[in-house]
């Protein structure tokens, strides 16, 4: 089982990868070229819309970039990999449909933001997948497992309310 689960991660980490160091891409917006991959981090300068950059090396939702000489962070939303004629069509690379993700603040806390793909008539046409659910389920981790790993990862425990429908906490 933990062998199984190795692999996927390895083959995960090898999907999530999608672009390789000293790849050109193209900032689709006014972008702002980070010191750090945060959003809190300090400004170097900002980069134009459709300006040419380097691709250095990938962490989370940033990358590590190199304009004019100058090394540093933007949001890998803000680029579109390829040549500069489709980064001068707007929108973002479409790694946002994929992985809707954004790093927050100097804690490097990663949120999600949404879910495309999915509309109202699919959810409301959903079947069940008994195959899916038992791999899911395969994945189930112990409570003591679970403990462990974030003891040795020294993460603090929070206690949150769960949302009621109306989306004020349960009582």
């Amino acid at each position: 089982m933990k062998l199984i689960y190795a692999i996927c991660l390895g083959l995960l980490a090898l999907i999530a990868e999608t672009v390789q160091a000293g790849e050109i891409a193209y900032t689709v917006r006014p972008t702002e070229l980070k010191i750090k991959p945060f959003s809190d981090a300090a400004t170097l300068q900002t980069l134009p819309e459709h300006g040419k950059v380097e691709i250095l090396t990938r962490q989370a939702s940033w990358m590590q970039v190199k304009s004019n000489g100058t090394a540093g962070w933007v949001k890998l939303l803000s680029l579109r990999m390829g040549n500069e004629d489709a980064s001068k069509k707007g929108g973002d690379s479409g790694l946002g449909a994929l992985f809707n993700v954004a790093a927050t603040g100097s804690s490097g806390s990663t949120v999600t933001t949404g879910v495309r793909g999915l509309s109202e008539e699919k959810l409301k046409n959903a079947s069940p997948n008994p195959k899916a659910l038992k791999t899911m389920q395969d994945f189930a981790v112990t409570k003591k497992s679970a403990i462990g790993f974030a003891e040795a990862g020294k993460l603090k425990s929070r206690h949150m309310d769960y949302l009621s429908p109306s989306g004020k906490g349960a009582n």
